[in-house]
């Protein structure tokens, strides 16, 4: 598997299609909630899988002095394969370049085992985005 950062419209297009495929398709999110008005403010992530065929995406942007990591998703075919793993780890990095010292996400609550694997925590009670379950959760970046 391998990630890279969205260099060009082609790219971004299809970090969008995955997006919606899992969030529009799969959890009924309602598009305009899903593709929203930072996306510009955005670096945005495209995850590959062993094929070569885009596979995850997600984007990450810089809310008060922390990295945000938004919109992670993987396409069943390549779930319970470490995509999110790669993912998550590629955005890390990432931010740390950056010189970020703390990430925040806010996790599907049905997902929060996967950050904690992680090392993420849970921070927040429960909230509803998009009618789905969340709690935010952060880690420290080194």
């Amino acid at each position: 598997m391998d990630v890279i950062i969205v260099k060009n419209e082609e790219q971004l297009e299809t970090a969008f299609q995955i997006r919606k495929k899992v969030f529009v398709e799969e959890q009924h999110v309602p598009v305009e909630e899903e593709i929203d008005a930072l996306e510009q403010d955005c670096t945005h992530f495209l995850l590959y899988d062993d094929e070569g065929k885009p596979a995850g995406a997600g984007r990450f942007r810089m809310v008060d002095g922390y990295g945000k990591v938004e919109r992670i998703c993987i396409l069943p075919s390549v779930r319970g394969k470490g995509a999110g793993r790669e993912l998550m780890l590629a955005i890390e990095h990432y931010a740390a370049e950056q010189g970020v010292q703390k990430c925040k996400l806010n996790a599907q609550t049905h997902a929060i085992p996967f950050y904690e694997k992680l090392g993420y925590r849970v921070v927040s009670g429960e909230f509803l985005d998009a009618g789905i379950p969340h709690k935010t959760m952060e880690k420290p970046i080194k």
